[in-house]
């Protein structure tokens, strides 16, 4: 009897989770490293992780610091050069929300050899190169091991100037935040598993998480400019609670302002979401007021994971429409401001 070829398993089957949305939830992350060292005894050690920023700074003299950063997760899609491309992407936001230019990065791969096609895996090593290339940087190398989920990322460096560093914590009262993506990309990894994404939400969702943000290296260099983080796998919330407890600020968002990817919303209404936004909003909820007039759907889409999400810019109103006007120009024409930050304990109100 002649046996059937078996077909290749699905990258999506083959991960309990996806994209940003596998990230350790930001209560038990707090919890694991709250008895690790202090990095004192390194006064060029200018950003570490203390602060729950984007990547480390570390200074080599008064005109080069080193911005280094890794990220890695399982696949978000099933089309492996795809997945490739969101994971390079993802990575490299963190060397551009420190202000930084990305100038190297190495692979990081784990790949069940023994199930999936060697085809497969070359195809998303070929993805992030890809994005790689469009940064202007080379992959120099990297590290491989034979794991049961799929697994890619990249640990990134970049050069900044030691005073064009962009912390999370430098927000100031009267600050305007303005968001740099559109929002959703969790819910629609959610319908994509589940087999409800239609090709114009899929196609929606790869131009979002593969949009490089490279307007953070002219972002940083502004003088209005005093904070700004990247919106990833704790969601709109979480990473605005960031900035809040950086700078000791309460942040009011108003939720019409929020740019949403086409049928977002339509999804949640339907009960298409992530575990992880639950996770999200069970560690940091307690932090947030929703105004009872919202949506019943709010809180889920709030605290969604974003994979490769936008800049979250904290600046001065004055400074606004150059920082709009930088966003659109790099052709983030979704780019919006949803909000302020204003005197007050760390806490975050949506209106």
């Amino acid at each position: 009897m002649k046996m059937e070829p078996t077909a290749a398993p699905r990258l999506t089957e083959l991960s309990h989770g996806g994209g940003c949305g596998c990230k350790i939830a930001p209560g038990i992350l707090t919890e694991l490293l709250k008895n690790t060292l202090p990095a004192q005894a390194f006064p060029e050690l200018l950003v570490g992780s203390s602060t729950s920023d984007d990547a480390a700074v570390y200074r080599l003299n008064d005109e080069q610091a080193l911005v280094a950063t890794t990220d890695f997760f399982m696949p978000i899609v099933d089309d492996p050069y795809d997945f490739g491309r969101i994971a390079a992407a993802n990575a490299l936001s963190d060397i551009y929300a420190m202000g930084g230019k990305p100038i190297l990065a190495l692979a990081l791969v784990g790949m069940p050899i023994n199930v999936l096609p060697h085809e497969t895996i070359a195809r998303v090593l070929e993805g992030g190169a890809s994005i790689c290339a469009e940064a202007g940087i080379p992959i120099g190398g990297g590290h491989s091991i034979d794991s049961v989920e799929p697994i890619y990322g990249l640990a990134a460096m970049g050069i900044v100037h030691p005073d064009r560093v962009s912390r999370n914590t430098g927000a100031q009262a009267g600050d305007v935040l303005i968001l740099g993506k559109s929002l959703g990309v969790g819910i629609l990894s959610a319908a994509l598993k589940k087999g409800l994404l239609d090709e114009a939400g899929y196609a929606a969702m790869i131009t979002n998480t593969t949009q490089l943000n490279r307007p953070g290296v002219a972002l940083a260099a502004l003088p209005g400019v005093h904070a700004i983080t990247d919106v990833t796998g704790f969601g709109l919330l979480g990473h605005t609670l960031e900035l809040c407890r950086g700078a000791g600020l309460t942040a009011h968002i108003r939720y019409a302002d929020l740019p949403w990817i086409d049928s977002v919303q339509a999804l949640v209404e339907n009960s298409i979401h992530t575990g992880a936004s639950g996770r999200n909003w069970a560690s940091y909820g307690a932090s947030v007021t929703l105004s009872p007039t919202l949506p019943s759907t709010a809180q889920t889409l709030l605290s969604d994971p974003q994979t490769s999400g936008g800049l979250l810019i904290s600046c001065a109103p004055e400074a606004a429409e150059q920082v709009l006007a930088i966003f659109h120009e790099d052709g983030f024409g979704q780019a919006a401001q949803i909000g302020r930050m204003a005197g007050g304990e760390p806490h975050i109100v949506v209106m």
